[in-house]
Order: C-alpha cells, then structure tokens, then sequence
C-alpha cells in the first residue's frame, strides 16, 4: 500500500503525492524540446529532486538522458582531470542503460587526455551528440554544491562555449541543460583566491528564465488525497482538508506531505483521534501543525540559521510580525533575497509577505522564545491551570489578567516603547498558556501598523482577538464593527478586543459591547 513520503525522491508507484505530470508535460513542450538551457532555483525540500526523477522518466521516451547529480561529489573537484574523467565513468555506465551502441560507449570509455581534460571531454560530447541517432539531455542536480569551485566554474564555461558554437552552426551537443539548485546558479559568488573578496562571477548567463510555480493549490492537494480516500474510505471532507493543509504551509510541497504523513501515522490511532476518520478533520489538523512545529527539521534549521546570519532581515521580520511595518520587495536586496531563495518569504502586491502559516509562526514563536529569556517578564508568566477548566481555555479570564500583567508591570513605560513593543508583550503572554495543547497564528490579510488579529486554537475552540492601537473613538467604533465582521466570518458569538491607548486622560479598563447577539470582551490598556 501506498504511503506519504517526506524524504529523498518521491515515487508515484509507491508514494502518494500531488500529479505534477502536467508541469512535466509543459516544461519538456516549453524548453527542452526548443533546445534551451535553464536552471531551477528553490528552496530546500520543494521537490526539485523528484521533479527531476519524474522529468528523466517521462523524457526517456523520446531522448537519451544522463542524470548526475553533485551531492557527495568532492572528489571530482579536486582537478579538472578528476572532473572530466569521473564524468566520463558516470555518463558511460548511463550510456550502456540506455541502449546506446557499444562501439559508441568504448570510444566514450577511453581515458582521458591528462593535458588537455576539458577539451577531450569536449570532443567526446560533440562526436556522441553527433553519431548517438537521439539527440541527449543532460541534467545535474545539487548542482550548487561546489559552485564555489573554479573547475567547476570551468565546466560551465566548457557547457556555455559548445552551446554558443551549436547556435552558429560550428559544433554538436546537448539538446538541452538542466541544472537544480537552492542557489542561482546565474549569480555566482566565487573566491578566487583565499585572499581575495567574494566576486559574482558566473558563466552561466545563457539560461532561460524558469519561472514555473512549484507550490501546490487546493486543487493539488485534493488530487492526492482522493486517491488516499479511494484506499482507505475515512470519510474525510476532500475540499475542506485540501484547503485547510493550503491554509497552513501555502502549497510549499515538502509541509504538505508532512501534515499529510503525521495524520495517517501519527495523529491516527492516538487516544483522541482512535481511527483514521477521526485524523482527517479539521482538529486533526490542528493538532498535525501542533506538532510540526514542535519537532525538528532542515527547514525550520535553515531559517534560524539566515536569522542569524543576516540580523537586518530579522530585524525586518519582527518589525512585520510584531509591528505591521510594510517593507517593499526588491529581489535584488541581499537580506530578501535570502529570505526568498529558502522559502521562507515571497512577495503579495509588491510587499514583502511571510511564505506560509508554518513558517510565520515559528517565527513567532522563536522571537518570543528569545524575548521570553528576560528575567522579569519570565518571572511575571502566567500560571496555565488558572486558564484551563474542564480542559477547555478561559480566554476572558486571560483577558483580565492579562490587564493585570500588563498594569502591574508596563504601565509607566513610554508610548514610544509600548507602540513596538506592546503586541509581543501580549503574545509572549499568551504563549505560555497555550502550554503545547493549542495553537495561535495571525491573520496576514488585517496585520498593520495599528492592527494585528490572532486567532487561537485550542481544543476544537477557536477564539478571535483583534489588537489595536488606539486612534480616537471613531477609529475605536470601526475596530468593533471590523471584529463583529469577523465574528460572523468565523461564526463565532464572542470576540476579543486589547487597544493600547496612548490618550494622557485614556480609560483604561475591561468593558462588554454586544450588537446583533454576538459579545466583544473588550480590554484598554
């Protein structure tokens, strides 16, 4: 029987995934069959090692393909011989696969010339494409691996010099060049010489633009889990779990699986959800992100580490999430670009946007984990049982006491210090209550400068709670007719509202406002 897969190549013989034969079928239509060169850049686990195994597999029918990648390849990078003459191993043995006629693959098997490598291997890839009858694709993946490497920059340029004289008609070679990578193969940063500065230097500038979206829609996400249902009949609303897992990881391939894998291994047979029908819902989904963010992963290492690496896209990260500061995208500013090319931000509207629900919460939760190691607001966390009765969350009752905290210990702090900081100062409380058994996230669409909404989770429940800066009356009177929209959204009765007034002669306080049956619990600060 089938099963999700989240690592190493997926297979659709064995594996339930998303049908990409579509993009196959366009990719081979749109640039392969017209001869070009292209790379495809993205992030980590965003299925360009299996979109590779399913394009070789579908252009095998029609072309001749060498497949290498460069991962675990140190070897080859030692000399341009060692390259050209490892290459030369791995293709032959490709060659024989394929059905390519042997007096062919023993010319190809000579050794190779120690003088002039490159320029051997040139040749033999020119009398190969010329005599093979198909014409031959090559793709690489990993291929930033060593892309720091001179040789390997040598290689590229030995690729780039025979496809510049096959467009003028003065030489023979592959049909097309696929090469897979995080990083742009395009814009190379290469150090020469140990002492020298990093310089953007890439032979590679005669590839196409790849522009194809690699995420996976609702519709995508059906597709795959209707062949599930078809196995094993839970019973599962098809259309409302597709757009729910869509909600949560925005389509990015290798989350999707995950939550699809907790939830048939996991999250299955456990006490509160004792067979597979109970998994797929909408609590099993909750609980299936519940405990993706709790456990480890290259993704979530990867973000740490460019936070770390590049505090000025942290810094600007918590300024949208903390703040609802608007930055403009530019792709070519390096902190963003960073941020884009490991997945974990993208562009809406020409503003820069946290990729998925996933990602952004675990941002949250790393910056208030941060937050949280100052030693008198850690002394002055919540006790969680006084929240919890009969295992469900008493939000009013965070609500007053929240109000308590933050007068008891805030109150003569600067406007100044409050407007950026009061936000965190709310979720840092919040979080703790939520003690591993819920979840919380903020609704990107409403985040501003003067707005954030945060919707809570927690055991089947949710909760809505709109924070505010406070900008008179009116504005005040808008905010509660926004939130009583939202009530009616979500189809709740009871909504949350904590404005941080600035106002020298402000009342602060907690107060009910009911309009039309629904109740705002309402807490100025």
């Amino acid at each position: 029987m089938k099963e999700f897969h989240v690592t190493g190549t997926c297979n659709p013989d064995r594996h339930y995934m998303v049908d990409i034969s579509g993009r196959i079928e366009q990719i081979t239509s749109d640039y392969i069959d017209k001869g070009k060169y292209f790379t495809i850049n993205r992030a980590r686990q965003y299925g360009k090692t299996t979109l590779m195994f399913l394009l070789r597999r579908y252009l095998l029918e029609k072309y001749v393909v060498i497949s290498i990648s460069f991962e675990a390849a140190d070897e080859l990078f030692v000399s341009s011989y060692a390259l050209a003459a490892g290459l030369c191993r791995n293709v032959g043995r490709q060659l024989r696969m394929q059905d390519v006629p042997e007096d062919m693959i023993r010319k190809w098997e000579v050794p190779i010339s120690k003088e002039f490598p490159f320029d051997d291997f040139g040749e033999r890839i020119s009398e190969l494409c010329l005599q093979c009858g198909r014409k031959i694709v090559l793709m690489i993946d990993e291929v930033d691996k060593n892309s720091d490497n001179q040789i390997f920059l040598g290689f590229l340029g030995l690729l780039r010099a025979k496809y510049l004289a096959q467009a003028g008609g003065m030489d023979q070679t592959f049909q097309s060049v696929i090469l897979a990578s995080v990083y742009d193969i395009k814009n190379l940063k290469l150090k020469l010489r140990p002492d020298e500065e990093a310089k953007y230097n890439s032979p590679w500038n005669i590839a196409e633009d790849f522009n194809m979206d690699f995420s996976f829609q609702p519709g995508d996400i059906a597709g795959m889990l209707t062949e599930y249902e078809a196995d094993c009949s839970t019973g599962m609303d098809i259309e409302e779990i597709s757009r729910l897992i869509y909600d949560y990881t925005g389509g990015y391939p290798y989350m999707v699986s995950r939550i699809c894998k907790l939830l048939d291994e996991r999250i299955a047979g456990h006490a509160d959800f004792p067979e597979k029908k109970d998994a797929w819902t909408k609590a099993g989904i909750l609980e299936a992100v519940r405990l993706f963010l709790k456990e480890p992963n290259t993704l979530f290492d990867d973000m740490v580490k460019k936070l770390c690496d590049h505090p000025e896209l942290k810094h600007m990260l918590e300024d949208i999430l903390f703040c609802g500061v608007r930055y403009s995208f530019e792709i070519h500013n390096p902190n963003i670009n960073v941020g884009v090319m490991f997945g974990f931000i993208r562009e809406q509207d020409n503003t820069v946007m946290i990729a998925n629900r996933l990602f952004e919460t675990k941002m949250y939760n790393l910056f208030l984990s941060e937050a949280e190691l100052d030693g008198e607001q850690r002394s002055k966390a919540p006790v969680y049982n006084q929240f919890v009765a009969h295992g469900m969350l008493q939000m009013r009752l965070v609500m007053e006491k929240f109000y308590e905290h933050y007068e008891e210990i805030f109150h003569n702090c600067s406007d100044k210090f409050i407007e950026a900081e009061g936000r965190r100062i709310f979720l840092m409380y919040l979080r703790p209550i939520m003690n591993g058994s819920g979840n919380y996230y903020i609704e990107a669409q409403t985040r501003d400068h003067n707005r954030t909404d945060v919707i809570v989770d927690y055991k089947s429940q949710r909760y809505i709670i709109e924070m505010k800066l406070w900008r008179g009356n009116a504005y005040n009177e808008r905010g509660e007719k926004q939130l009583f929209n939202y009530l009616d959204y979500y189809k709740k009765d009871t909504g949350y509202l904590l404005s941080f007034n600035f106002n020298k002669k402000k009342e602060t306080g907690i107060k009910e406002v009911l309009m039309d049956g629904k109740r705002i619990i309402e807490v100025v600060v």
